[in-house]
């Protein structure tokens, strides 16, 4: 039901700015959403499953457009390439661990007062879904 909503949201979304719906556009944001959070290569490898002939070009180009209509977004979770994921109602935080890599999901009023102090004192707004925390992850605390 999900990846109708978007079909029907991308289709409208990309009609009102003159520009059509192509299947390689629609792969792409399926694979966002399917992967969860995702480098371009990894969206590049989920749609090639289906399309091989999509070469890693259009999945940039499908990304940059599909960020600029606000169906994703990214932030940067390592010093490679930017991780891709849908956008959602619920903002979150990206909690990233330093040894396995990992990326969870934490609620975005942990750093609301946070958040709210730099608004207030500095007149800074803090873009929460880009917002990443790097430390380690449960599992791998245990093993240090």
């Amino acid at each position: 039901m999900v990846i109708v909503a978007m079909s029907s949201s991308l289709a409208e979304e990309l009609r009102s700015r003159g520009l059509r719906l192509t299947a390689q556009r629609q792969l792409v944001l399926e694979a966002v959403y399917a992967l969860g959070h995702a480098t371009p290569d990894q969206v590049h490898c989920q749609v090639a499953k289906t399309a091989a002939g999509v070469n890693i070009t259009t999945v940039y180009r499908a990304l940059e457009l599909l960020e600029e209509l606000g169906l994703v977004t990214h932030a940067h979770l390592s010093h490679g390439a930017p991780t891709y994921h849908g956008v959602s109602e619920n903002q979150h935080v990206h909690l990233v661990c330093r040894d396995c890599g990992a990326v969870a999901e934490a609620p975005s009023q942990l750093l609301a007062a946070l958040a709210e102090t730099l608004e207030q004192d500095r007149g800074f707004m803090v873009d929460i879904g880009h917002v990443a925390l790097f430390g380690l992850c449960a599992k791998c605390g245990e093993t240090s």
